[in-house]
């Protein structure tokens, strides 16, 4: 393991309560075969973050029974339904002290977004200073690699749904933008419609 892989530590958000989706959980929506909590920590693992951090919400419990988090440091937010911005908020705070120096932050419900991706922006990273950004036809997206310099200010702007967002956006000339529209897709699971990208 190199020391840049060390130093990164993955963040998934995955306590999202499937509102649109009949009140289902997104962690536990099956996609070939497993919960696609399950998919998003493999990938994060195979992008070469060896610690991965995982913030759950909505049933919880039913979601820490039924996939397998093996090695996850999982991360209750009891506010999770205030949005996303508690879930991110809550997930940094959960990496303080273990010496990380950033995050690399990903969204349960985007299955399309792979390994090759994440390798990428997490590949951008240089020191607790960096912010790097999917971007897909040059248009930011996930995931997003938070240099650990950036969390505190992250934290104090993460409202609602908007997560890291409106820190990105003051800090935009900052962030360092990896195009990889050539190896995901950066889909949402929000609504039935949405089911379709699941197999």
């Amino acid at each position: 393991m190199t020391d840049n892989e060390d130093q990164v530590a993955g963040l998934l958000l995955a306590a999202g309560g499937g509102r649109r989706l009949g009140g289902r959980p997104k962690a536990l929506l099956e996609h070939r075969g497993h919960p696609l909590v399950e998919h998003a920590v493999a990938a994060l693992r195979a992008a070469g973050c060896a610690r991965v951090h995982v913030v759950l919400g909505a049933r919880a419990k039913d979601v820490r029974a039924r996939a397998a988090l093996n090695g996850c440091v999982v991360v209750d937010n009891p506010d999770w339904e205030q949005g996303m911005g508690s879930s991110l908020r809550t997930g940094l705070a959960s990496l303080a002290g273990t010496g990380a120096r950033g995050a690399l932050v990903s969204l349960v419900d985007q299955p399309g977004i792979g390994a090759e991706a994440m390798a990428r922006v997490r590949a951008g990273h240089r020191d607790e200073t960096s912010l790097v950004s999917a971007a897909y036809a040059g248009v930011r997206g996930h995931p997003v690699l938070l240099g650990a310099a950036h969390w505190a200010g992250v934290a104090a702007t993460a409202t609602g749904d908007r997560g890291a967002r409106a820190y990105l956006r003051e800090h935009e000339r900052d962030v360092t933008l990896v195009e990889c529209g050539d190896v995901a897709r950066p889909y949402d699971i929000d609504t039935e419609a949405d089911l379709v990208h699941l197999e």
